[in-house]
């Protein structure tokens, strides 16, 4: 312990919520950060190496070196009672009356979101872990606008998404230098619920965003393994699913697993980030360009792919493979319309199960009855570990085969008018926004400007004839803002965030190297 000693942590600005860290805490997120955090950075030059070798043509490949992982014969550890059944969850913000109203939802576990659904203002973030120690010791409760909010008798299991790796905490400093927003998120809920959640007959329990290679599966590991220890836990502990949101991690699934197997409980599968992971990897060759992005589906080839390999690879290794995210929520007078947002969730759901999928996501308390009722019909037992799919042999081009489809500008319209919105709904604290009908977080806006960005710099034609130039876009951008006003109207569109929000998706589509993550480039504004 004598690197603690030796260390000091401090809070960039006055802390208001001093009174969460008391100095115990402050002494292990001390010690995550010494242990740590070097590593952190050292992963994040190899996604650049990584990604400098996509520049000059590389492709992704099965790892030679990992040959012997993904052919020989073993199981990840046993999955605890309370994960077992996990056909519908829930995900959302951290925010008070979303932990209650998500716990109360009859899902089967609720994943509490401090990455890409949570705006990382500090205030949203320490209020977030008061929340969420709230919840676990069963106190929370909310008064607003005249109602009261609290915990009925739920039995939806939490689990909590920190931010990834990426992704810094600028108002923590130890040893004067800023920390991992990974780090502190995840140490800050374990250390102080860790053991509360054991005498609930639970767990800490753990989503891992944005992985891109089987050592970031390592470092967490080595971070669980540390943090047991620390708080004198038994090995495996804490449970953790891995969301394959990135197109390097989808060819890495036997090894993430194998380096997490003490822990490991499933993995999921990330759509939107999936889509945003794809183009940024392989924009850069000559045969590369992607249609709008509602022409990528789940049944897109290479969409399918990674579904199912993601099924077959979980269940050879007896852990769950968690489907995608409905991100519909109900239109207020409009059965026919709400009717058609549902048969669409029903059939992605039912597709979804019948493949073998072990449960599914969705963003709405109102969709989860929904969810339930399909996998109820489709999946009698608590999972579907048993079906194998064996029968499967996805290979290295099928993960990689271009979609299909169009450029319009109406899907260049769509991606402005979107990104634009959300970048500043997140700019505003909201990280979780409700856009035409959807429940849209990070990942919308990455996959927006992204595919503006590439469009952009492959000069594509649209499918009316238009040749998509910088020219054209300004125009189009201010032809959105006109419709975003007229959205929202001139008061709020006046006192937000819109002018700062359109300079920085204007920016990041011309920039001439495409920004890995927009939430790094626009943190510095919140």
């Amino acid at each position: 312990m004598e690197n603690i000693l030796l260390s000091k942590l401090e809070f960039k600005n006055e802390n208001q919520f001093e009174t969460l860290f008391n100095e115990e805490l402050k002494e292990f997120l001390t010690a995550l950060h010494n242990n740590f955090n070097t590593r952190r950075l050292a992963l994040l030059e190899n996604r650049q190496l990584q990604q400098d070798k996509f520049n000059q043509g590389e492709s992704p490949i099965f790892p030679l070196e990992t040959e012997n992982i993904r052919t020989s014969t073993w199981t990840a550890n046993p999955i605890p009672e309370a994960l077992l059944d996990r056909r519908v969850e829930i995900t959302g913000p951290v925010d008070r009356k979303m932990v209650i109203n998500a716990l109360n939802s009859g899902a089967k576990t609720f994943m509490a979101d401090f990455e890409d659904s949570c705006s990382p203002t500090w205030t949203n973030l320490m209020e977030g872990q008061i929340n969420l120690r709230d919840a676990v010791n069963k106190t929370i409760s909310l008064e607003q606008n005249g109602k009261t909010y609290q915990l009925n008798n739920t039995e939806t299991v939490l689990l909590v998404r920190p931010r990834g790796l990426h992704l810094e905490e600028k108002n923590i400093l130890i040893n004067d230098e800023i920390t991992s927003g990974s780090l502190v998120d995840f140490g800050i809920f374990f250390f102080l619920n860790a053991k509360k959640l054991i005498e609930n007959s639970v767990g800490p329990y753990f989503y891992l965003p944005k992985l891109e290679h089987y050592y970031e599966a390592r470092w967490w590991s080595n971070v669980f393994t540390f943090a047991e220890n620390y708080l004198r836990l038994p090995q495996g502990t804490i449970k953790a699913t891995v969301l394959i949101e990135t197109i390097t991690a989808s060819f890495q699934l036997d090894e993430i697993i194998y380096e997490l197997k003490e822990n490991i409980a499933g993995l999921n599968c990330g759509r939107w980030d999936y889509i945003f992971s794809y183009i940024k990897k392989l924009n850069k060759q000559d045969s590369f360009i992607a249609p709008d992005r509602d022409q990528i589906t789940m049944t897109s080839p290479f969409m399918s792919a990674y579904s199912l390999r993601v099924i077959q690879v979980c269940h050879k290794r007896n852990i769950l493979a968690i489907g995608g995210m409905a991100a519909q929520i109900p239109i207020k007078n409009n059965e026919e319309a709400n009717q058609i947002a549902f048969n669409k969730v029903i059939a992605d759901k039912e597709r979804e199960v019948k493949n073998g999928h072990d449960g599914t996501w969705v963003a709405h308390p109102a969709l989860v009855p929904l969810a339930m009722k399909v996998f109820n019909e489709n999946m009698p037992t608590k999972n579907q570990m048993h079906i194998k799919r064996s029968e499967l042999t996805i290979t290295e081009a099928q993960l990689l085969e271009l979609p299909k489809g169009e450029i319009t500008l109406e899907g260049i319209r769509k991606n402005i008018n979107v990104a634009v919105l959300y970048i500043e709904s997140w700019l505003m604290g909201v990280g979780a926004a409700a856009l035409y009908h959807l429940m849209e977080d990070a990942a919308t806006a990455e996959i927006s400007r992204t595919q503006i960005w590439h469009w952009l710099n492959k000069k594509v034609t649209v499918a009316s004839g238009e040749v998509f130039t910088s020219q054209l876009l300004d125009l189009l951008v201010a032809e959105e803002l006109d419709k975003i006003k007229e959205y929202v109207g001139t008061e709020r569109f006046e006192s937000g965030k819109f002018e700062l929000a359109t300079q920085l998706f204007t920016e990041l589509s011309l920039n001439d190297e495409l920004e890995d993550f927009l939430t790094t480039k626009a943190y510095q504004y919140i």
